[in-house]
C-alpha cells in the first residue's frame, strides 16, 4: 500500500511582511538598539574615571552592604590592641571576629544592611557593652568606639 502525499497548504494572498512579522520586528528592534548604543543615544552614568567601561555596574553591586568600624578603648580611653571584636548577625546567629590592630581599630567590611547585628569586644576578663545595629539604620559607614570595662 503506497502512502499518498499530503497536500501542502497554499500561501496565496500572503506577503513576506505578513508571513513572518515577528522575525522582522525582532531584527528591527535589535538593529535599532545596537545603533542607539553605538551612536551614544544613552549617556554614560558618570563622566568620571571608568565611564563607559561598565564599572558603574560594579559599584551598584555594593548596594545593601555597609562597613562597621571603630576603636577599642580601655577605661582610661587609651586604645587597646589585640582585643577581639565580635560581630553577630542576630537573624542567622553567625558570629565573625576581628582582632584590633596596634592603634586599637577594627573593621568589618561587606556587612549586609538587611539584618540586625550586635558588636562587642573582649580582652581577658574585660568586655565592652554590646552595640546594636538595626536594619533600619541606612548608614553605609557605621563608626563607634567600644570601651572595655
Amino acid at each position: 500500500m503506497a502512502l499518498a502525499a499530503r497536500p501542502r497548504p497554499s500561501r496565496t494572498g500572503t506577503s513576506l511582511l505578513t508571513a513572518r512579522p515577528r522575525r522582522h520586528t525582532a531584527h528591527f528592534l535589535a538593529a535599532a538598539l545596537l545603533a542607539a548604543l553605538t551612536f551614544g543615544a544613552f549617556p554614560p552614568a558618570n563622566s568620571g574615571h571608568g565611564a563607559g567601561l561598565g564599572l558603574e555596574s560594579a559599584a551598584a553591586q555594593n548596594f545593601g552592604q555597609r562597613t562597621i568600624q571603630g576603636k577599642v578603648l580601655d577605661d582610661r580611653d587609651a586604645t587597646v590592641s589585640g582585643a577581639t571584636v565580635f560581630l553577630k548577625n542576630l537573624k542567622t546567629r553567625d558570629i565573625k571576629s576581628f582582632t584590633s590592630i596596634a592603634d586599637g581599630s577594627f573593621r568589618f567590611a561587606q556587612v549586609g544592611m538587611l539584618d540586625n547585628y550586635e558588636v562587642w569586644a573582649t580582652q581577658g576578663k574585660k568586655s565592652s557593652e554590646r552595640k546594636q545595629i538595626s536594619s533600619f539604620d541606612s548608614r553605609k559607614d557605621v563608626e563607634f568606639d567600644l570601651k572595655l570595662k
